[in-house]
């Protein structure tokens, strides 16, 4: 487990004393190149440079340490920045008053370029307190925002714009409560469709279980006089219960992730045909017509079995809710085998169709007439046509339509 106590990247900087100390050799070795060059020093005075350029480095050193510890330890950027300002107009000085001083300049010109500097850090301190306000505002702000974040306010944004390091701050903070919104939102969304969807659950599996407990207390009672009928809806309502049981069984493997597929190479226009046949005697039985519309052979490379399922479970959907037709149409391409089918019922609403293959979402109570099912076709469908490589979709209605793509062979 990550301890939440140390960083996670001290960033490309490393270790503060080696760049310290990098940058101070640099700034001597080319303070020393340039005195050169304009001033064409003597023997002693370039002695003396090397003493007053490496001795200030050394007082730099050691300030830079001090004042690292100390501005980390204060409570206001601001002063930290004020100080770090102060502390580099202070080593100019002292820089400007030791090199005048070892040039031997006289006492007056030495007491002007005193009172100079001192006017210097003074300026300087107005500056830093200046630039450093606005700075100081904005990581207020996206302080208070954290802090309204945490509390649950999701309508809070730091209002921040900047090109910095803080204004990437603020912005990544605003991106990140707009996901989090989104994320409540979907997850609220999430909770209500799954209680729906238990609660319809249950009322699906207590007629099958109140049917098999009549039954049976009927026999216990010894009050059937035709028991091998008793049997047979007994025998109906345990296959109805083995059924939704599988049916959610299948649903949470696609969920999880662990669906084994093996893809072949099949006619996808024969697999329809199958499906059709299949589905033609409850189809007669409600009195509604499949026509399945093929030009030739539509190789697709597929999982046999899922897509059977997905063809039937679309089909089953589409008879149920038809008023007389249903059409599966079947057309191929180098890119992709696509398969329609459609009725002429209501169709999705508009305010559904974006989410009929959801997860918990009953697709069905808006299209449903009769109560059956479980609700969880087209969310299979779509399981297994994703496991595929290939994509479902819905159209809003008058009629139902739903259209599926999968690989091409």
């Amino acid at each position: 487990m990550t301890d939440p106590r140390v960083p996670l990247d001290r960033g490309p900087s490393g270790h503060p004393m080696v760049a310290i100390t990098a940058g101070l050799v640099v700034s001597v070795l080319l303070a020393l190149l340039a005195a050169e060059s304009v001033m064409q020093p003597s023997a002693a005075d370039r002695i003396t440079l090397v003493a007053v350029f490496g001795g200030l480095a050394v007082v730099v050193a050691v300030a830079a340490v001090t004042l690292r510890r100390f501005t980390m330890r204060l409570a206001s950027l601001q002063a930290a920045v004020v100080l770090t300002a102060i502390g580099a107009v202070a080593v100019a000085a002292i820089a400007i008053w030791a090199a005048t001083a070892s040039m031997l300049i006289p006492e007056d010109a030495l007491r002007l370029v005193l009172v100079a500097l001192g006017l210097g850090v003074a300026l300087g301190s107005v500056l830093a307190v200046a630039v450093s306000q606005p700075l100081q505002d904005d990581i207020g702000r996206v302080r208070a925002t954290a802090e309204a974040v945490a509390a649950g306010r999701r309508d809070v944004r730091t209002g921040v714009s900047r090109s910095d390091e803080v204004g990437m701050l603020a912005a990544t903070l605003d991106d990140m409560v707009v996901r989090l919104t989104e994320a409540e939102q979907r997850r609220a969304t999430m909770e209500a469709a799954r209680r729906e969807f238990l609660a319809s659950v249950g009322h699906d599996l207590r007629t099958p279980l109140t049917s098999l407990r009549v039954a049976i207390e009927a026999l216990q009672d010894g009050l059937v006089e035709e028991s091998p009928r008793y049997h047979a809806a007994m025998e109906r309502d345990v296959a109805t219960l083995s059924w939704m049981v599988d049916e959610m069984f299948l649903l949470s493997v696609i969920e999880s992730g662990g669906l084994a597929l093996v893809a072949e190479e099949v006619d996808l226009a024969e697999l329809c045909d199958e499906a059709v046949e299949s589905l033609q005697p409850i189809a007669d039985e409600r009195g509604v017509a499949v026509t399945l519309d093929v030009r030739g052979p539509v190789p697709a490379r597929v999982g046999v079995r899922e897509v059977g399922r997905v063809l039937r479970n679309l089909l089953d959907n589409a008879v149920r809710h038809a008023e007389r037709e249903v059409t599966v149409t079947v057309r191929g391409d180098d890119q992709a085998a696509a398969v329609v089918v459609r009725d002429d019922g209501e169709g999705f609403p508009p305010d559904l169709v974006d989410r009929v293959f959801e997860s918990f979402v009953r697709a069905d109570e808006a299209r449903r007439r009769d109560g059956s099912g479980a609700g969880l076709g087209l969310a299979i469908a779509r399981g297994l046509v994703e496991a595929m490589d290939g994509t479902i979709q819905a159209r809003p209605g008058p009629g139902g339509h739903v259209e599926v793509r999968l690989p091409a062979a």
